[in-house]
């Protein structure tokens, strides 16, 4: 809807009663949200049903690889190790990728960890010999769609998405709920369905939890 178009649309609704109003701004913010956020909600949904089937893998199979080398010079700066250096090494030449979500060391072995969606990474340091020994963990694409749909290890702005998608969706809902009230011929209709399925929600959850 183009601006021009949107300000005629709006000015006809500010002389209108309330409830005329108020079901003008409810259909359209209920339109134009449920559109910008199909996709998202068609990966929520479609993940839900791959989450509630882990058996479900569509050809994905996880990948497991190890690999043995020496850090180069400068890992080690006054016998304290140089993680970025050792983070950015792994990244660059054995293919780490992820957030970096645990590092340690003390006089014999070091440990770094990365993880990101559907993938797991770990190197051991030999702190004497400046070696490692390198092992991944790939699970697969679904692996990493359901880790999206959980929101682990996907950085913040991830974090972000999940959140948002969650107060669009709970918007589309208010605002569906306020369609249904002003609409006086299927309302009663309308609100007895509502009750029907939030008693029958509530009692699969009940049964969920025995």
């Amino acid at each position: 809807m183009s601006s021009a178009v949107a300000h005629k649309h709006t000015a006809k609704a500010k002389g209108r009663p309330f409830h005329t109003q108020f079901y003008f701004w409810a259909r359209w913010l209920h339109v134009y949200i449920s559109t910008a956020t199909l996709l998202l909600v068609l990966f929520f949904s479609l993940t839900g049903l791959t989450l509630n089937h882990p058996d479900l893998m569509f050809g994905s199979q996880p990948v497991t690889t190890f690999v043995e080398g020496s850090l180069p010079e400068g890992w080690l700066n006054n016998d304290q190790v140089d993680w970025l250096k050792v983070a950015e090494y792994l990244r660059n030449e054995q293919g780490a990728h992820g957030q970096v979500t645990d590092y340690r060391s003390d006089n014999t072995e070091g440990q770094i960890s990365f993880n990101a969606p559907g993938y797991s990474a770990n190197a051991f340091i030999d702190m004497t010999k400046g070696s490692f020994s390198f092992s991944t963990n790939s699970q697969g694409w679904v692996a990493v769609l359901n880790d999206l749909h959980r929101g682990r290890d996907a950085g913040k702005a991830w974090s972000w998405v999940v959140d948002l998608s969650a107060l669009f969706l709970t918007f589309v809902a208010v605002t569906g709920l306020g369609l249904l009230l002003v609409l006086k011929k299927i309302r009663l209709k309308g609100l007895l369905a509502i009750l029907g399925g939030s008693a029958i929600s509530l009692l699969l959850m009940v049964l969920a939890l025995k």
